[in-house]
């Protein structure tokens, strides 16, 4: 089978131009698909797009099924007649995103809106909006949760009322009733995520654009789907996690990642012929064409810390799900469109797995320097089944991380490139696209040649992550003609 060479361009939706303090769903959003089609790209990767919880992490949501509401276009809920006028303050940041400001305005207005539709009386769009209820089974669960956060702000499920902690089904109807006006706005505002992404995914599927998500493979302990489902993960009698994920010690860590989440209960999945795993991937089929599982490492063995520790020190490596997983999820749904984020501590085993369902890896050509030509992420050692980026969401700009390199690793960087510093990122831009790796993403930060201080995200720092915007003159017809001829000019291009 003759293999289809295409490249791409990563950006996350919160980080495109207009207004309200966020990027959004709205004209900006194809705009940017049409920057990408003059350019030859056929990609556009994208980070989870979920309901965002502590820190804005897309990473760290309130459930793997539900999408942002932030994210929502509200002009397109005027010209619906939800909203007379988008009624927000003219303050709100352009280029960074300020999450607490546009939340305590943007839901505001999305009250206003969902208020006026269950108004309206019955319409062709509230036959859709109840058909969207009907067929969406996480829907009211996510809802009835997100009220109960509004109820008991500040406390985590497991510190609820004991009856609603555990889910009592007369309690939990009782509740449902009394909450009924504000889960019928939680569920308007998925709804509306919904249907505009689709439209946005319609849009980019006419300008020969694929789009490519993302799974994190932990899920926030915080989160409707432990509280839906506890006994799919390794939590004690009161609901709260035995033990969690992290990563071990390593060189760039002594004390190792501690990172929390609550750690599945395999053997329990498997009872159930990992249905929720099945559903995860199937709801995610409906909203990309292609996925890239975060931590795939994870489901060969990952690193188990008792609850309560402090750094992931005390952890061990217990064996994860494996090729049973994949299986049930290839049997359910058929061919796979998954890359795997294979870096980190890779063992023969998680290549292996990667390798026995044809996923590609990932080569981060920041990894590729100052260990030799023996180092797998030079571009003279890629294989085909490949993802190569640059840097990605958690790297530094490429300008960034060479300014940062010493005059030897510099030195070592332009010796293989063979260019100068001042031209350093397109370079780098350059021998992505030359690879032999049939995909190549691009973050956008380094087309444009940006700095440190534009990276999206800082692992290990708490604030200020996820919020950079780029400006609404950033995407010229010279920077599209510049990427389109280097992306012709190594077959990746697809016929304009």
């Amino acid at each position: 089978m003759q293999r289809v060479r295409k490249s791409g361009i990563l950006l996350h939706p919160t980080s495109l131009p207009g207004p309200g303090g966020i990027g959004s769903f709205g004209s900006a959003t194809r705009h940017f698909i049409d920057f990408l089609h003059r350019s030859g790209q056929t990609l556009w990767q994208v980070l989870p797009l979920g309901y965002t919880s502590y820190g804005n992490s897309p990473y760290m949501c309130y459930s793997a099924f539900a999408g942002n509401p932030l994210l929502i276009d509200l002009q397109q809920l005027v010209e619906e007649g939800d909203l007379t006028a988008v009624p927000l303050p003219d303050d709100l940041s352009s280029d960074r995103v300020d999450y607490q400001q546009v939340i305590d305005t943007k839901l505001g207005v999305l009250h206003t809106a969902a208020a006026a539709f269950f108004a309206g009386g019955r319409t062709v769009r509230m036959d859709e909006f109840w058909h969207f209820c009907d067929t969406t089974p996480w829907l009211h669960d996510f809802a009835l949760f997100m009220a109960l956060k509004e109820l008991y702000p500040g406390m985590s499920w497991s510190d609820w009322p004991e009856e609603i902690a555990r889910r009592e089904p007369a309690v939990l109807e009782k509740v449902s009733e009394d909450l009924g006006s504000r889960i019928g706005e939680l569920k308007y505002q998925q709804w509306q995520f919904f249907r505009q992404w689709r439209e946005v995914r319609e849009y980019a599927i006419r300008q020969g654009v694929e789009i490519f998500g993302d799974i994190p493979i932990f899920i926030a302990y915080d989160s409707c789907d432990v509280w839906a489902n506890p006994h799919l993960f390794h939590l004690d009698k009161g609901g709260r996690p035995t033990v969690v994920a992290g990563v071990p010690p390593d060189y760039f860590s002594k004390t190792g990642q501690l990172w929390g989440n609550p750690l599945y209960d395999w053997d329990a999945m498997a009872q159930e012929g990992y249905a929720w795993w099945i559903e995860r991937v199937r709801s995610s089929l409906d909203l990309y064409d292609l996925i890239r599982i975060d931590h795939f490492r994870g489901f060969a063995a990952c690193w188990e810390v008792p609850y309560g520790e402090k750094t992931a020190i005390n952890g061990r490596w217990v064996p994860g799900p494996g090729e049973a997983l994949f299986s049930a999820l290839s049997a359910a749904l058929g061919d796979l469109p998954i890359v795997a984020e294979d870096l980190g501590h890779i063992t023969p085993d998680v290549e292996a797995l990667r390798d026995r369902f044809s996923f590609p890896g990932m080569k981060i050509l920041q990894f590729a320097f100052g260990s030799g030509p023996n180092n797998p992420y030079l571009p003279h050692n890629h294989v085909c089944s490949s993802v190569v980026y640059t840097g990605t969401h958690d790297n530094d700009t490429t300008l960034g991380w060479f300014s940062s390199l010493s005059a030897r690793e510099k030195k070592m960087v332009l010796r293989y490139l063979d260019c100068t510093a001042d031209g350093i990122v397109w370079s780098l831009i350059r021998t992505a696209l030359a690879s032999v790796a049939d995909t190549v993403v691009l973050p956008l930060q380094d087309l444009l040649e940006l700095p440190a201080e534009f990276r999206m995200n800082m692992p290990g720092i708490a604030g200020g992550n996820w919020s950079w915007r780029f400006g609404k003159n950033a995407l010229t017809a010279k920077l599209a003609k510049r990427l389109l001829e280097l992306t012709e000019i190594y077959g990746r291009a697809r016929t304009l």
